[in-house]
């Protein structure tokens, strides 16, 4: 186990030993709550574009203008309290319920991490081999993002964020299968706009281990 990620582990149990003895498990419960009904706001206003039904009934009732502006204004708040949540949660301490076995797991937590900046990258670029292969690379993104994640932190919430995540990336897939949803349109050839997707993808990739640190607080190389 590398020495960075050893004192990381101590420190992350020191403090969880720290603020249990000051009682800060009620701050903890306040925090997974943030979280978990940040998560319900987000995931259940993106899980209703998948509700076809549903989904024009509201806008039969409201108007397509007044549907949007509350989907947005849903799935922000949702986004907001799930980073606030988990801030929270962070800062109380770490609830954690494994230990994931760090030499084994990180490296192919780095592989995912990387696909899943090509996939993020290919879902918004033009058409591309990779982007037809992947056929929803948004989502294929997500899970690849999530499990990443799930296999290198064995603490409660971070299990329930990003086990929530995938959960519903998984379910999204299944629900545009459903649909007879194609994905992205067939490309035969491998050309340019691939290249510029894993070199994107790439310095993404980079970007994220270098800045990891100074933006969450936790090393990801």
């Amino acid at each position: 186990m590398p020495v960075g990620h050893a004192y990381e582990r101590v420190s992350r149990e020191v403090c969880i030993l720290r603020h249990t003895e000051r009682g800060v498990p009620g701050v903890l419960g306040s925090a997974m709550g943030i979280l978990i009904l940040g998560l319900v706001l987000f995931i259940g206003i993106h899980t209703v574009t998948t509700l076809r039904p549903t989904r024009a009934a509201i806008i039969g009732r409201i108007g397509e203008g007044p549907y949007k502006g509350l989907y947005s204004v849903v799935a922000l708040a949702g986004l907001l309290l799930i980073v606030w949540g988990f801030s929270l949660y962070r800062g109380a301490g770490y609830i954690q319920v494994w230990h994931p076995p760090w030499a084994l797991f990180h490296p192919i937590s780095l592989a995912l991490l990387w696909f899943a900046l090509v996939a993020l990258a290919a879902a918004y670029a033009p058409a591309s081999r990779i982007k037809s292969i992947l056929r929803h690379p948004m989502l294929v993104g997500v899970k690849a993002w999530a499990l990443s994640h799930l296999l290198v932190n064995g603490d409660l919430g971070s299990m329930v964020l990003f086990g929530s995540l995938l959960a519903w990336a998984v379910y999204d897939r299944i629900a545009d299968t459903r649909r007879g949803y194609p994905g992205a349109p067939p490309v035969t050839s491998w050309g340019r706009n691939d290249a510029i997707v894993v070199a994107i993808g790439t310095i993404a990739y980079f970007a994220i281990l270098w800045l990891h640190d100074s933006l969450f607080g936790v090393t990801a190389a």
